[in-house]
């Protein structure tokens, strides 16, 4: 891979995701040299449920939204990839085809490694292999809590804990001292965030009104703003 082909912002983004930052200089150097850039816009669709796996991807800048289709036949958003992390590994070990939709959410950036790629690295790098098995007992370990979550905690509790996760992924500092605060980069609509908690979108849109009487958060048109941490903090240990 051309190096330059990433932007610097892009490329520290992947070097710093808290998974490939931990792997062997050696074992980076190769997954770069092998991987190759994709630019997506705003909802193109990177596969779909049901077509086989070709690609291992990690993003480097905006986010992949993981999503299905409900019986009624509407879109239902399951989780948004951020930057930093790699995905798309479970179908290339077991062979089996995707099982659900990937589209770009907003501007995004992938880099991408072919399947023979993937193997070639699994073959070269017997790290590659405890390192992925690491980062699936992790998600594994995130599904657990989700659904425990959803069947033992208030949805007020889940939302705050929901934009705590959304802040610490695409957060942006701005202001000083007591007028700081954190803007949510990711454009999520509250139907969106209704779909990740398993809400409906107008419980939602009652429980971010309690957060913004609260001085928790600020909600605008199209972004959340995380006012206060340790108030969203409180509402997500109720």
């Amino acid at each position: 891979m051309n190096a330059l082909s990433l932007t610097p912002a892009e490329r520290q983004q992947i070097d710093q995701g808290a998974w490939f930052a931990k792997l062997s200089e050696p074992l980076r150097n190769d997954i770069l040299q092998r991987a190759f850039v994709r630019r997506l816009a705003d909802e193109t669709m990177l596969s779909h449920r049901g077509e086989p796996a070709e690609e291992w991807c990690g993003v480097a800048k905006g986010a992949v939204r993981v999503s299905s289709v409900s019986l009624a036949g509407k879109q239902i958003s399951l989780t948004y990839v951020e930057p930093g992390t790699w995905f798309g590994d479970i179908a290339l070990f077991d062979g089996l085809p995707r099982t659900h939709d990937a589209y770009a959410h907003g501007d995004t950036t992938l880099l991408c490694v072919r399947k023979s790629d993937f193997r070639a690295l699994l073959q070269a790098h017997s790290e590659l292999y405890d390192a992925l098995l690491r980062l699936n007992c992790r998600r594994l370990r995130l599904m657990f809590d989700m659904i425990e979550d959803l069947n033992t905690r208030p949805l007020a509790a889940r939302l705050a804990k929901q934009v705590l996760l959304l802040a610490r992924s695409y957060g942006v500092q701005e202001g000083q001292g007591d007028e700081a605060v954190t803007r949510i980069g990711l454009q999520l609509a509250q139907e969106d965030l209704a779909q990740l908690l398993g809400a409906s979108r107008q419980r939602v849109n009652q429980e971010l009104k309690a957060f913004e009487r609260e001085g928790a958060v600020r909600v605008e048109p199209t972004r959340l703003v995380v006012v206060s941490r340790d108030k969203l903090l409180a509402a997500a240990a109720r």
